[in-house]
């Protein structure tokens, strides 16, 4: 059963206005115009903040000689008219110097605005994972609907709105690799089953400095998590007990620093040791060279 797309996605609720075909537009739909370049306002509810600029560069340049091919959808505000879908468009015809482009003028509510601007991007060009996450919190919060109904409006597993808003939890720094897609989604996901945040920040630089899988992150995690009953502590609360705050701080410091796996050992009172991990002969170089 196909999944339901804003009853029939963009084209049930702008009247086909992106697909150019000739089926007729609803009565919020008006016909196709030409209006200022100047006289349009970009669109406050646009997911996406990061453009292309070789993208956009290609566009301008394809708008040069051929002109705008599509019509932008705009609505009337005040004296002025608020983009809809079209944004590239907008901003490689402003590039190109254009003084005036097609548009279709709709008459929506907030609510339909946002929505066109998700599906326009979701269905046509990937968002990032925290553009997503932060248009699908901002839509939540602003029109105070569940994660249920949002889904059901855009088509999308309840489960898919869930994952990336709870992206938004992760520490900041991971936020941004996320961003620069220096990690990828999966990573971000393993990673938000992390508590700690400096955790989180010291597995995300090792992820990032070694290039590892989101199965080899994983099997990090599980490893950590096993070395405890490894050592012969047995994970009890004594052992526990036995590795302060102050350790696990000096801990996650040294990962940080080095990007491998630090474990300090407590033996006594004022005896211990500090192992530094390595998993090739170019990683041992590596971190010899940091120590020296």
């Amino acid at each position: 059963m196909e999944k339901r797309r804003l009853g029939r996605g963009l084209d049930a609720l702008l009247g086909n206005p992106l697909n150019g075909d000739d089926s007729p537009a609803p009565d919020h739909a008006g016909p196709q115009t030409s209006v200022a370049v100047d006289r349009i306002r970009q669109n406050p509810f646009q997911p996406r903040k990061d453009f292309d600029a070789d993208d956009l560069a290609s566009l301008c340049d394809s708008i040069r000689h051929h002109g705008v091919l599509q019509p932008l959808v705009v609505r009337r505000v005040d004296d002025h008219y608020q983009l809809v879908a079209g944004e590239r468009r907008l901003r490689a015809a402003q590039a190109a110097g254009l003084a005036e482009v097609p548009v279709r003028v709709v008459d929506l509510t907030d609510q339909q605005v946002l929505e066109a601007a998700l599906v326009e991007n979701i269905q046509r060009t990937d968002l990032n994972p925290l553009e997503k996450a932060q248009s699908f919190k901002d839509y939540l919060e602003r029109f105070g609907v569940t994660q249920e109904q949002l889904a059901q409006r855009l088509g999308l597993d309840r489960t898919t709105i869930s994952n990336l808003v709870n992206l938004l939890e992760l520490a900041p720094e991971v936020q941004q690799a996320v961003r620069h897609e220096q990690i990828s989604l999966g990573h971000a996901k393993v990673l938000k089953g992390v508590a700690d945040r400096d955790r989180q920040n010291a597995l995300c630089k090792e992820v990032i400095a070694r290039g590892h899988s989101v199965r080899a992150l994983e099997a990090l995690l599980k490893e950590q998590k096993a070395e405890p009953s490894a050592n012969g502590t047995n994970g009890g609360p004594r052992a526990a007990a036995e590795k302060t705050a102050h350790v696990q701080a000096i801990e996650d410091e040294l990962r940080q620093k080095l990007a491998t796996r630090v474990e300090i050992r407590l033996r006594d009172k004022d005896k211990g040791q500090i192992i530094l991990t390595f998993e090739s002969n170019d990683d041992f170089e590596r971190l010899l060279e940091a120590l020296r």
